[in-house]
C-alpha cells in the first residue's frame, strides 16, 4: 500500500459514484485510478472528468494491482459479486447501502471480508451529518440521560415514472422504500439504542404501480427502548425527522439540507420541576457528511481509527429490514 495515497477503483459512474470521486479529489486522501460502468459513454465522461482509466468491466477492475480500494456504487443486486471479487483480489471495499438485497447477501459479504482480512465499509453517511453526529456526541456525554424512545420519519415527494425505476424492481433492489431509505433510520436507531430484540411492521403499497412497498411502518424494541419509524415515497414533500427522548431531556433533528430543509438540531433539558424545558438550537448550513465519512474510512485503513458504519452494521440493518417484511407478511411480532 502506498503511503497515504490509496489507489481507488469505482464501480458505478452514476450520481453516487461521481460524488465519491469528487470527495476523493477534494480531500486528497486517495486517487481515483479506474472506473467501470455498464454504460460506456457514462464511464468515458467520468474518466475524462476525474483523469482516470476505464476498465472493461468490474471483474477487470477488481484484478488491478494499482488499486487498494474498490468503491461499489451500483444497484443492490450487483453488490455481492463485486464485493466478494474485490476481497478475493486483496482489495478493501466501500459499498453503498444497503449491503445487498437481503440479509443472506449481507452475511456473505461480511464473511468474505473476514475470510480475506479486508476492511468493509457501508455507506451510512447519515451518521456523519453534522446534526446527527453532534447529537450522538451530546448523547454519549449523558446530556439527555437514559433513552426512553426514538421516533424517525424519512420520506420524499416522488417523481413521475419512479415505479419503473430499478428501486421498484424486486430482482434488482430486493425491497422497496423500507430497504432504500429505511435502512438509514434503522442504522441510526441501532447507533443510539444498541441491538433490538423484536420488531413489528407493516409494509404497504399505497400509491405507486409496483409490487414493492412504497410505505413502511415499524416498531423496534429491546428491553429498555422502543423505536418507531415511518418511511414513505408518498410524502409529496421531502422530510427527515429523527428524535431521541431520554429521562433527562431530548434531541431532535429535522432536515438534511437542500430539499429536505435546513438541518437543525434541538437539545431540550427537562427541568426538575418540569414545565417548559431549557432549549438550545443548532443550525447547520453545510453538509460535510460525505467528506467526513471518507476521511473516517481512510483513517481506519491507515491509522487504525474506529470505522463508523462497518459491514456488521450493514448486515444488522438488512436483518432488521428482513424481519419487518416477515412481520408484515405474518401479521405478528418477529423475534430477532
Amino acid at each position: 500500500m502506498r503511503k497515504n495515497i490509496l489507489g481507488v477503483g469505482i464501480v458505478g459512474a452514476g450520481l453516487i459514484g461521481t460524488r465519491r470521486a469528487r470527495i476523493i479529489q477534494t480531500t486528497g486522501n486517495g486517487r481515483v485510478v479506474v472506473v467501470a460502468d455498464t454504460d460506456s459513454a457514462r464511464a468515458a465522461e467520468f474518466a475524462q472528468k476525474y483523469g482516470c482509466e476505464r476498465a472493461k468491466n468490474w471483474k477487470e477492475l477488481a484484478k488491478r494491482s494499482d488499486i487498494e480500494v474498490v468503491i461499489i456504487a451500483v444497484p443492490n443486486k450487483f453488490i455481492k459479486p463485486i464485493a466478494i471479487a474485490a476481497f478475493k483480489n486483496g482489495k478493501h471495499v466501500f459499498s453503498e447501502k444497503p449491503l445487498g438485497r437481503n440479509v443472506a447477501e449481507a452475511e456473505a459479504i461480511v464473511k468474505a471480508a473476514k475470510k480475506y482480512r479486508r476492511l468493509l465499509k457501508v455507506g451510512f453517511n447519515h451518521r456523519f451529518h453534522p446534526a446527527i453526529f453532534t447529537a450522538k456526541k451530546l448523547f454519549d456525554e449523558g446530556r439527555i440521560g437514559r433513552i426512553l424512545f426514538i421516533r424517525g420519519r424519512y420520506g420524499h415527494g416522488g417523481r413521475l415514472g419512479m415505479e419503473k425505476e430499478w428501486r421498484f424492481q424486486k430482482d434488482i433492489s430486493g425491497g422497496g422504500e423500507l430497504l432504500d431509505q429505511g435502512v438509514h433510520l434503522i442504522d441510526l436507531m441501532r447507533w443510539f439504542a444498541g441491538e433490538f430484540k423484536e420488531v413489528y411492521g407493516i409494509t404497504d403499497t399505497k400509491f405507486w404501480n409496483t409490487k414493492l412497498d412504497d410505505n413502511a411502518f415499524a416498531i423496534l424494541r429491546n428491553k429498555k427502548i422502543t423505536a418507531s419509524l415511518h418511511v414513505s415515497t408518498t410524502n409529496w414533500k421531502n422530510v427527515f425527522s429523527f428524535e431521541i427522548f431520554g429521562d433527562k431531556g431530548f434531541l431532535t433533528i429535522d432536515g438534511l439540507g437542500r430539499s429536505y430543509g435546513e438541518e437543525t438540531l434541538i437539545i431540550g433539558k427537562r427541568k426538575p420541576e418540569f414545565g417548559v424545558p431549557e432549549i438550545e438550537v443548532f443550525k447547520f448550513s453545510e453538509d460535510p457528511s460525505w467528506e467526513d465519512e471518507w476521511k473516517n474510512f481512510i483513517g481506519a485503513l491507515t491509522q487504525r481509527k474506529k470505522l463508523i458504519g462497518d459491514g456488521f452494521d450493514g448486515w444488522e440493518a438488512n436483518r432488521i429490514v428482513g424481519a419487518i417484511y416477515e412481520s408484515s407478511k405474518r401479521k405478528k411480532v418477529v423475534k430477532l
